[in-house]
């Protein structure tokens, strides 16, 4: 009756059943506006339910508008309900992809999962986040966690030279959004121009394009992108991968690289430095930043992915104290911040 068939072995519980059948005779025209409903204590009876039950799915109805009532008066069905049900969905499962197994696999950034520490590291996670304070589980600002913050710094100074301030460090949810986020603060309606390399990765390529940027390709040789081809640009910045260029694998030469500082500087531009995996190295150490020719010109992007595992989505942005300001702004209104636990 009343077109309800409860399920007392489901998932749902009985009231939101209840809730759900007469809402749907309702948004079908089967009960009209005006029409009366059975008193709570009446469809109880009728469904063999206690009426504390009824009662919650009236509730339920009545709060989302459904349904009106006053006292002494039988309830009714709200009288401003104009509604018609669009087509049914499918009921048809989507197409699973086989797995893929490799005997070797020649993907780009996808470091050794099997090789990595996994209890070492569940172990460090556990005690990092079981030492943070209460604070930590509320918001605490787009910045990221300071002690990351200053861990990084100094594995800067290093591993690579750098000297970098925790404040001008800002953590991000892998390189990935630093790099979304970047474009956002970057673009400029009045010069909505980017100079890529060419060839260079085609998904950073397409956030590019998506954002409303101008691609502006200059071709890469073996030693990365030919700087004497820029003369004639004037773009709105500059994304570069000059520690080891994707996909040829050069490496910028001092020449080519303060060319490209002076071409920024010149044209009052930032370049983005996407540093994705400069630690892996034949033979010595990891080569130095573009970011230590100009801090404020140069936008320096790093991550974990490649030298930890790519889940852990801890990425970071060195940047100048100019952009800092839209950067808080946009990350707040964007994700609000990157989880604290494995930060610490």
């Amino acid at each position: 009756m009343w077109g309800i068939s409860l399920q007392r072995k489901s998932g749902v519980t009985v009231s939101r059943q209840i809730y759900l059948a007469l809402r749907e005779r309702i948004l079908s025209s089967d009960l009209k506006p005006g029409d009366a409903l059975p008193s709570t204590r009446e469809l109880a009876k009728i469904l063999a339910v206690s009426r504390n039950t009824t009662c919650e799915a009236y509730e339920m109805l009545s709060a989302e508008g459904y349904l009106t009532s006053r006292q002494g008066a039988a309830t009714r069905v709200a009288g401003d309900i104009d509604f018609e049900a669009g087509p049914p969905t499918a009921d048809v499962p989507p197409e699973k992809r086989p797995v893929q197994e490799y005997l070797v696999d020649f993907r780009t950034g996808q470091p050794d999962l099997e090789a990595f520490p996994k209890h070492a590291w569940l172990q460090a996670m556990h005690r990092g986040a079981g030492a943070l304070p209460s604070r930590y589980w509320g918001y605490t600002g787009p910045d990221g966690l300071e002690e990351l913050r200053s861990e990084i710094a100094a594995w800067l100074l290093r591993s690579r030279g750098m000297k970098v301030l925790p404040d001008d460090i800002f953590i991000s949810s892998g390189a990935t959004q630093a790099l979304h986020l970047l474009t956002d603060v970057l673009y400029r309606e009045g010069s909505p121009h980017i100079i890529v390399e060419d060839p260079c990765h085609s998904g950073m390529l397409r956030v590019l394009q998506n954002r409303g940027f101008r691609i502006c390709p200059v071709p890469v040789d073996r030693q990365g992108i030919q700087t004497n081809l820029l003369t004639r640009l004037n773009p709105g910045a500059i994304y570069v991968t000059p520690s080891h260029q994707f996909p040829l694998g050069g490496i910028l030469p001092a020449g080519r690289r303060t060319a490209l500082v002076r071409y920024a500087r010149q044209h009052q531009q930032y370049i983005i430095e996407d540093d994705y995996d400069s630690e892996f190295r034949y033979s010595g150490s990891p080569v130095a930043p573009l970011h230590t020719l100009d801090p404020q010109r140069v936008i320096y992007v790093g991550t974990f992915s490649k030298i930890l595992f790519p889940s852990i989505r801890i990425g970071y942005v060195i940047l100048p104290g100019s952009l800092q300001a839209g950067w808080r702004k946009l990350r707040t209104f964007n994700d609000v911040q990157s989880p604290p636990f494995q930060q610490a």
